[in-house]
């Protein structure tokens, strides 16, 4: 069995739909207790979809209540002509996009089949149970918890991470070989969805901000982990290690010391491009494998300037 323990989400849930009882019971509304499952409907995940939701259901109750007073005020209050309305109803809400509000219209729908009976104080009741179930849970769903703490505990585990693999290539590429079994790679590649994931959803709990720093950041990271995914293997495919291979090696080791979320970019470009010219005056090669080695050396090179450009594209806080 999992461990008890009682969320956020389940203490909104619990008291939005109390309150909103409490309050239909006291404004005597008939069908009060439904005012609760309104609410309960309407608690969300996020801020953006808690609004989606009110929407959806209004939407969605009110095309009801338009198919009810119709169909049953024309036809009569029988099992037949309910059939009959939501036969029509169900796929008017999926054309409408608003199929998610289904269950609560449906609420409101057996309200007025079983009352049999639609007058205006039904009408008002029941768009009185509307607002006080779709109002509580839009009022309720507005706090959401502060995860800027978690966002950024995975900001400085991947670049942890990320300083890890450089150092790795850099000891590689000076030692020949060494005892990396590349897990770092997996570990980043998980810590950046979950990362991603958790910031799309601060994304969605802002109501008029569409970026976030940390998604553009995480997303970032991720183009990065593609490009060192891309260029591995021919590092550790080297035919014969090359007197390149020292140089290239001490820039990685300084970069990999100075992985952070400032933008340095520009600076470890132009280190590198001073690792180009240095590497345009060793010497040429002098039999096959070392012609592969230094080709993949410096595919490495401009692999590692595209690492930096996007970087470079990033803006920091």
């Amino acid at each position: 069995m999992k461990r008890f323990s009682i969320g956020y989400r389940t203490l909104k849930t619990a008291f939005g739909a109390a309150v909103a009882i409490a309050i239909a019971q006291y404004f005597d509304l008939q069908f009060f207790t439904a005012a609760g499952i309104l609410t309960i409907l309407c608690i969300q995940p996020t801020k953006k979809k808690s609004v989606r939701a009110v929407y959806t259901r209004i939407i969605a109750s009110l095309t009801g209540m338009f198919y009810a007073f119709i169909s049953f005020e024309t036809f009569g209050y029988t099992p037949v002509v309910l059939g009959v309305v939501l036969l029509l109803f169900i796929p008017t809400i999926v054309s409408f996009g608003v199929a998610e509000g289904f269950v609560s219209s449906a609420v409101i729908l057996m309200h007025l089949y079983s009352t049999a009976d639609f007058t205006v104080d039904l009408l008002v009741n029941e768009l009185s149970l509307m607002a006080i179930g779709f109002g509580m849970g839009l009022i309720v769903n507005m706090y959401m918890p502060d995860i800027e703490s978690e966002l950024n505990f995975y900001r400085l585990k991947i670049e942890t991470i990320y300083k890890r693999i450089l150092f790795e290539i850099a000891s590689y590429l000076r030692n020949g070989d060494t005892m990396w079994d590349g897990r770092e790679l997996i570990e980043a590649a998980n810590v950046l969805n979950a990362a991603k994931a958790l910031a799309f959803k601060d994304v969605e709990n802002h109501l008029t901000r569409k970026e976030n720093f940390y998604y553009v950041y995480f997303d970032m990271r991720e183009k990065q982990l593609e490009i060192i995914e891309r260029v591995l293997p021919k590092i550790t495919a080297l035919p014969v290690m090359t007197v390149q291979a020292p140089l290239i090696a001490a820039f990685l080791e300084e970069l990999s010391e100075n992985v952070h979320s400032g933008n340095t970019a520009s600076h470890y470009r132009e280190k590198l491009e001073i690792v180009k010219e240095e590497f345009a005056k060793m010497p040429l090669p002098q039999d096959h494998e070392t012609f592969l080695a230094m080709a993949a050396l410096y595919q490495f090179i401009e692999e590692m300037d595209e690492y930096l450009v996007i970087k470079q594209s990033f803006k920091p806080k």
